[in-house]
């Protein structure tokens, strides 16, 4: 997945903060990882059909912990089910796409964890092609295509900005939605 890649609007794309231990860590910080590697370890051992292996793990938004807790929140009561990303920024990474039947664990805006997500659907779309009906799935605002299109716009103007490049309604995005598959039983987002 992307490290703190982008956001697709300001309720959009995920951040991906994903936690990875190295010496210069702090104690808070491994105390966060080995909670996720515990949740995603519970999770895999009462479904025998998973991989061991930790799924990436991160969180929604522009990197804000308001932000990462209200899109969070989201994701656990059903609402958002969609997240769209520049599908440039994989290129750039060197990133692989999501893919159908992944796993991926949502954090909260404090990088606890909140769920467990697998995706259902990955289409690399133009963004003036976007369906209502992802719109809809996205989860914010008013869920309307009108309010999807002008947040996503103003946040990809933004973000194009930073790489030197313009904002056209023909940028494509990587469209994912998935389902909810365990919410993790500390739940708690505050905000």
């Amino acid at each position: 997945m992307h490290h703190v890649l982008a956001t697709d609007d300001f309720s959009p794309r995920v951040i991906h903060a994903k936690l990875q231990i190295n010496n210069r860590k702090s104690r808070n910080e491994v105390t966060k990882l080995t909670t996720i590697q515990n949740y995603w370890k519970t999770y895999a051992s009462t479904h025998p059909s998973v991989q061991e292996e930790i799924p990436d793990a991160w969180m929604f938004g522009n990197g804000s912990e308001k932000m990462g807790n209200e899109l969070g929140k989201l994701v656990v009561e059903g609402i958002k089910t969609a997240t769209c990303s520049a599908h440039f920024l994989f290129e750039m990474e060197k990133e692989p796409l999501p893919k159908i039947g992944q796993y991926d664990i949502v954090l909260s805006g404090n990088h606890q964890p909140l769920a467990i997500i697998q995706t259902t659907s990955v289409e690399i779309v133009p963004m003036k092609n976007v369906s209502k009906d992802f719109a809809y799935a996205e989860g914010e605002g008013n869920r309307s295509y009108d309010y999807w299109y002008q947040e996503h716009k103003l946040f990809f103007t933004e973000l194009l900005k930073e790489y030197g490049r313009a904002f056209t309604p023909d940028i494509l995005l990587v469209c994912q939605q998935f389902k909810v598959v365990d919410v993790w039983n500390k739940f708690h987002v505050r905000g």
